[in-house]
């Protein structure tokens, strides 16, 4: 970390600015999600603002540039094994292993950066993925965007919901191949009007030339028809879309990600345990209508909540997605339980994010194969994926 440390004070000493900082791939995502660093101006004084994600929220703190450094290290000696660093002349890079060796990596740019005093305002304008004001072309087209790039008044919570996907998939980069020759291969199960699809295509293939080939699906003929000829209107030639259910679908017998939003009730099973069989890397799912545990679910222990409708329909749909989630780490995942977007929005609004993990030791793959087997046990239920899975 001396080394780390020493590099960072060069360039705050030389009076180069860092730009933006962020430090993600954690040890534990139950304490800490990721770590972000920007500049930011007090009565004309330069600190920078520290943006911890713990859970769903977001603590901020400011620390002076001769703090910087320490603070940078101490993240990724206990808590993170990754940074990705911009100043004005430098792009640095640093990977932790698991026995704890840095290795980094330091390019110098071809032209400084430079910042005027308003790109260090302290309540600065929320920066997003698809920037503001400039038009991309998938989001023009579904009416998302104006053709000179304002964001339509009317869709601007799908504009934030767009983004605030792209930076789930942005976290699991680390988890994706760029092997050179390698095409990474991606399902999107249920994929609808397909705005989270052309999103996804476009930040991996046009914003960040990922070798990659979606394929988005959905049982609505008409839909998939349109998706496919707005994807031929725009060029993008490995984005395909076909008519078809997440059950039988048996086109590909590898996959890299698999994602499913708002796929129906057990549908959502369905697509888990095809992204297990497939042993995808990355798994993104949104659920909708968690019926099946309402209507299994039978304890003696929980009787005096469950006598109440609404709050056993509750009860079951987060026992759902908390089963499902420890039956993918069960698998070998790395699992967490997100917000996707705000309660007000939408009440369907959980993201199971799993990636695939091979080092798990015997003792704790045991252990993490007993505990859902006694929650269902407790609970009196027998989950579709748990039956899914076993049949694999």
């Amino acid at each position: 970390m001396e080394n780390l440390k020493r590099i960072l004070n060069d360039y705050l000493n030389n009076n180069e600015m860092i730009l933006n900082a962020t430090v993600s791939n954690p040890r534990n995502r139950e304490k800490i999600q990721k770590l972000r660093i920007r500049p930011v101006l007090k009565k004309k004084e330069l600190f920078y603002q520290a943006e911890r994600f713990v859970g769903t929220k977001v603590y901020h703190e400011n620390i002076t540039p001769k703090e910087l450094p320490e603070l940078i290290a101490e993240a990724l000696t206990q808590d993170f094994k990754q940074l990705e660093l911009e100043s004005q002349q430098h792009k640095l890079t640093v990977l932790v292993s698991r026995k704890g060796k840095l290795t980094i990596k330091e390019k110098q740019k071809t032209q400084q950066a430079s910042l005027q005093e308003g790109d260090l305002s302290h309540n600065k304008q929320k920066q997003y993925i698809l920037p503001q004001g400039e038009p991309v072309p998938f989001l023009v087209e579904l009416g998302v965007q104006t053709p000179d790039g304002k964001i339509v008044k009317a869709k601007y919570d799908k504009f934030r919901q767009i983004n605030r996907y792209l930076e789930f998939v942005r976290d699991v980069l680390p988890a994706l191949s760029r092997e050179e020759g390698r095409v990474i291969n991606i399902i999107d199960f249920g994929c609808g009007k397909s705005y989270l699809t052309f999103a996804l295509y476009y930040y991996l293939k046009v914003m960040n030339q990922y070798d990659i080939r979606v394929t988005g699906l959905d049982l609505k003929a008409d839909v998939i028809e349109n998706c496919q000829a707005l994807a031929d209107k725009l060029g993008y030639d490995g984005l395909k879309f076909l008519v078809g259910d997440i059950g039988s679908y048996n086109g590909t017998d590898s996959v890299d990600m698999v994602v499913t939003l708002h796929a129906c009730d057990t549908a959502t099973d369905y697509a888990l345990a095809k992204a297990v069989r497939w042993k995808a890397d990355v798994i993104l799912s949104v659920p909708c209508c968690q019926h099946e545990l309402n209507k299994q679910l039978f304890c003696e222990e929980l009787a005096p909540l469950l006598k109440y409708g609404l709050i056993k329909e509750r009860m079951a749909a987060l026992m759902t997605d908390a089963i499902r989630a420890n039956l993918l780490e069960e698998q070998g995942y790395d699992t967490q339980i997100l917000e996707f977007i705000d309660m007000e929005h939408t009440p369907k609004n959980i993201l199971i994010r799993a990636v695939k993990r091979n080092h798990m030791k015997y003792d704790a793959g045991r252990k993490k194969k007993e505990e859902p087997g006694r929650l269902e046990e407790f609970l009196g239920v027998t989950p579709t994926l748990r039956r899914l899975l076993e049949e694999k």
